[in-house]
């Protein structure tokens, strides 16, 4: 499965611009990257700080024959992230629950997922926030970001295509698996 790539320069988020994407098309399966963000998500109504160069990024799936759990979707798309990042970052990254990687007990990355119905079909919309080249100054939670751990500019778009290649790899695996069950 292939996911169709929308590139912007700013949004006001992935997810919101993925949600559109799918409510104006009949695309299944989709990508929404933009450069920044003016109001980024996080869990439980919290704000995802978006700082340019970080990495911002929807992807977008109908639910059609998946019947795995949310919590397992996140801890898989977790996991992807971070098999990605360890292509660049070759110590310990940790999962925290339920959708943040850390690094040295410092957050790197955070996982926001939603789910929303369309005319009987439901949607899986998955938005990933890297700390590339900044990481915000949050009270009582210590973040990081790549280039502060690696001393080394990552980019962007390599990693970008890296993330969309996995997505469709494991998507493709999980509707299979799901076709045997059924």
């Amino acid at each position: 499965m292939k996911f169709k790539k929308f590139k912007f320069r700013k949004v006001k988020s992935t997810n919101n611009t993925a949600i559109r994407i799918i409510k104006t098309s009949n695309l299944k399966f989709g990508m929404v990257v933009s450069d920044t963000q003016f109001a980024g998500k996080g869990q439980r109504g919290n704000r995802w700080i978006s700082y340019k160069g970080n990495l911002f990024v929807s992807f977008f799936h109908e639910l059609k024959t998946i019947n795995i759990s949310l919590s397992s979707l996140t801890k898989i798309n977790c996991l992807l992230v971070k098999k990605i990042l360890s292509k660049y970052y070759k110590k310990k990254i940790t999962f925290k629950k339920p959708n943040d990687l850390l690094v040295n007990k410092k957050k790197i990355s955070g996982i926001l997922q939603e789910i929303i119905s369309i005319s009987d079909k439901k949607f899986l919309i998955v938005g990933i926030g890297i700390n590339l080249v900044k990481s915000p100054k949050i009270k009582n939670y210590p973040t990081t970001s790549l280039c502060e751990l690696t001393n080394n500019y990552v980019n962007k778009s390599n990693l970008e295509n890296k993330l969309k290649v996995i997505f469709e790899k494991h998507l493709t695996k999980m509707y299979k698996i799901s076709r045997n069950f059924n």
